[in-house]
C-alpha cells in the first residue's frame, strides 16, 4: 500500500480552470471561533477557521458546500465525493493521524499547490503540497474531496 503523501504527490492538475481567488480572500485572518455552523460565523466576516475559509472560497466559485466539520466532510457522500486525481477546487484534508476529526482543510489550486488558512500563518497562504505535509500537525494526508457544482457535477 502506498504512503498517502506519495499518492498525493502523484496526483495530476487540470489543464484549464475558471477557479478564482479574489484578492480580499488573501486578507482574511484566522479565527478559530468562526467555524462552519458556529452561531458567531457569518461568511468570512470577522475571520474564519480553515474549513470556513475553504467553503467560502468554493462558494465564491459556484460550488455548493454545506457547513460540515472535517469528519463530516470526509464521511459526506451527498455534497462531495472522494477523488484521487486532483483538480482546482478540491478540498484537501490533513491531520497528525489518519483520523479526519479535527483535520486541517485546504483547497487545491493546481500545480501541486493548495491555499489554506492555518492558525500558524494567521492569513491564507498558497503552499506546495509537500511543504504542507512537513508540518507535524499535517503529516498525514487523509485525502481529497470534490464538491458538487450547483445543479450537480
Amino acid at each position: 500500500m502506498k504512503n498517502r503523501n506519495t499518492q498525493m504527490n502523484n496526483m495530476t492538475q487540470p489543464t484549464a480552470s475558471i477557479f478564482v481567488i479574489p484578492p480580499h480572500f488573501l486578507t482574511i485572518r484566522y479565527n478559530g471561533a468562526h467555524y462552519p455552523g458556529s452561531p458567531n460565523t457569518n461568511g468570512l466576516e470577522g475571520g474564519a477557521n480553515c474549513q470556513q475559509f475553504a467553503y467560502e472560497l468554493l462558494r465564491h466559485n459556484s460550488f455548493s458546500v454545506p457547513d460540515l466539520r472535517s469528519r463530516e466532510l470526509w464521511e459526506d457522500t451527498t455534497h462531495t465525493y472522494r477523488v484521487t486525481e486532483l483538480t482546482w477546487g478540491d478540498l484537501l484534508l490533513w491531520n497528525k493521524t489518519p483520523d479526519p476529526y479535527g483535520a486541517h482543510v485546504g483547497v487545491y489550486i493546481g500545480d501541486g499547490q493548495a491555499i489554506h488558512l492555518a492558525k500558524d500563518n494567521g492569513y491564507p497562504v498558497m503552499e506546495r503540497l509537500e511543504n504542507i505535509a512537513q508540518h507535524p500537525a499535517y503529516r498525514v494526508f487523509i485525502g481529497a474531496k470534490r464538491a458538487m457544482l450547483h445543479g450537480g457535477n
